[in-house]
């Protein structure tokens, strides 16, 4: 619910603050006072259109701040929501501190207030809070066709995955199969086979090559008879035979020993490559081959043979669920079918359901018009002939004679609101905090009292906020907040203040007869204040 509001520099509002309780709030003050102005603040605040023209002469900007309490206890989480318009360029809008697109405010006015009068928060002209109303009326239970419906798409979602109709299946089928026949003929075994592939053509495109610097290395290891000089082995000999016999040099005989025999066994090594090494053209032809079958292996379906294989492996498993996507489309298509008659006959039910409450929701709602002084109003709450009958729109023809017409086009300002204040005494639901200005307009007498009673009424499960002349209806209110313009300084302020007590008396006096101190019109208010119904008057 509302708790505080502020507002400065806006219009004839300098600098107002207004503290709110629970129940039934009534904002009273003559004509011009600035009681409207308090509503169009909370219409800012709440994502209406901006008027520069609305910013206080010789302001900057006007600036609006609403702290709400989301939970009727009045002890919940708080949402605080700002919003400044300026003289020239465009407003600006915060929730709880954070600066936020002026159409979140909208959003949050949907859970937080309805706006009842001459301003656009209409929420019960939208065809699907009316739906929700009557719903709410009618005891309507929508969970088995959401449920129908909600199958319905996963069987959708299912068919889709198939991969489209019979035609586009059989295209991506035959590409499937030539690209997991191609990576099947290929015989990947090996992650490492192209490392291996590239030394192999390396060594057998430059064979003469690798020979001749493999016998130069083996002549100096161990030259062949006949050759100058003694080879490495040779040298490793004399070396070792040298320091035979001299006990202190046993190690460095042993570790020269040692070598030798490494070397001999390179020496033998190379001699079977310079021996055994020839030209093999066929066989570089094949590596050559093998290489660039495998690159293209890689440049179609993978960064490597890893991922080229799990490509195989992933296209292999849709081609499998592709062969077999011809049952499987024609049995998703079977229990869709089956699941749309059920939803029928479930949208059928629904529409029952809400056909046989229309009725009776016009009914009472016209029974509380006609109780706020639209006696001659008819009321309609029309639903659609197929499906779950939506939508479904309340008509109102406010006055005898008048077409019966949608909700938003039927009233005025001062009809509307009643209408709404009919519709929420004999709906369910709707936000904390319920705000009606003009609901008082062309409206005296009983039904005065009458709208007051429903006001109250309305307040005993959520917040009301009323902007009224009549004092029939402020009388009514837990709350009375009186408004009063005066001029300060050579300007015209708006001022506001709680009216208890014998104030209160004296604010309904004026309401009464615009007389405060005539002793007729105080006892005439304190009657209203003692036969109304709210608790704390």
């Amino acid at each position: 619910m509302l708790v505080e509001l502020r507002v400065r520099d806006l219009g004839v509002i300098e600098d107002l603050s207004l503290t709110f309780g629970s129940g039934m709030t009534a904002l009273t003050g003559e004509t011009g006072a600035g009681k409207t102005l308090v509503v169009e603040a909370l219409h800012l605040v709440l994502g209406g259109r901006a008027n520069p023209d609305l910013v206080r002469a010789g302001a900057g900007e006007a600036l609006v701040e609403a702290r709400f309490v989301v939970d009727d206890a009045g002890d919940g989480p708080e949402v605080v929501i700002a919003r400044s318009v300026p003289a020239a360029g465009r407003s600006r809008a915060w929730v709880n501190g954070r600066m936020s697109p002026v159409s979140s405010l909208s959003e949050a006015a949907a859970e937080l207030v309805e706006i009842h009068g001459q301003h656009e928060h209409q929420s019960l002209t939208n065809p699907a809070a009316q739906r929700n109303v009557l719903d709410a009326f009618a005891g309507t239970d929508l969970a088995p066709v959401q449920s129908i419906r909600a199958r319905i798409r996963a069987l959708e979602t299912a068919v889709a995955d198939l991969g489209g109709d019979e035609k586009q299946r059989a295209r991506e089928a035959d590409v499937l199969s030539y690209q997991v026949d191609e990576i099947a003929s290929a015989g990947l075994s090996d992650p490492e086979e192209e490392s291996g592939l590239r030394m192999e053509e390396d060594r057998l495109g430059d064979a003469a090559a690798y020979r001749e610097v493999a016998s130069l290395a083996l002549g100096l290891l161990d030259p062949v008879s006949g050759n100058e000089g003694a080879g490495a082995l040779d040298l490793l000999g004399q070396a070792g035979s040298a320091l035979s016999g001299r006990e202190p040099f046993d190690e460095y005989r042993e570790r020269i020993a040692a070598s030798a025999v490494d070397l001999s066994d390179v020496a033998r090594s190379l001699r079977d490559e310079v021996d055994g090494w020839h030209d093999d053209p066929t066989r570089l032809a094949e590596v050559q081959e093998r290489r660039r079958l495998l690159t293209g292996l890689r440049r179609k379906y993978g960064e490597d043979l890893l991922a080229v294989k799990a490509f195989a492996k992933e296209a292999a498993t849709r081609l499998e669920v592709l062969r077999d996507a011809e049952g499987a489309a024609a049995r998703l298509d079977g229990e869709q079918a089956v699941l749309r008659e059920e939803l029928a006959v479930a949208e059928a039910a629904i529409r029952k359901v809400r056909a046989r409450a229309a009725g009776g929701f016009a009914s009472q709602v016209g029974e509380r018009l006609a109780d706020l002084g639209m006696a001659g109003a008819r009321v309609e709450m029309r639903v659609a002939a197929d499906g779950t009958g939506e939508p479904v729109e309340l008509a109102l023809g406010a006055n005898i004679g008048e077409a019966v017409l949608p909700l938003a086009k039927a009233a005025s300002g001062g009809e509307l609101a009643r209408a709404m204040l009919s519709i929420r005494l004999v709906g369910l639901g709707g936000p904390q905090t319920m705000i009606f200005d003009e609901v008082d307009a062309g409206v005296g007498g009983s039904a005065a009292l009458a709208l007051g009673r429903a006001l109250h009424e309305v307040s005993l499960t959520r917040q009301v906020l009323v902007v009224t002349h009549l004092a029939q209806v402020a009388a009514q209110a837990d709350h009375q907040i009186s408004v009063l313009k005066q001029e300060v300084g050579g300007r015209t302020v708006t001022s506001a203040s709680v009216a208890d007590g014998e104030n209160r008396v004296i604010e309904l006096s004026r309401m009464l007869s615009g007389h405060p101190d005539s002793d007729a019109a105080r006892a005439h208010a304190r009657e209203l204040l003692t036969v109304s119904d709210g608790p704390s008057k």
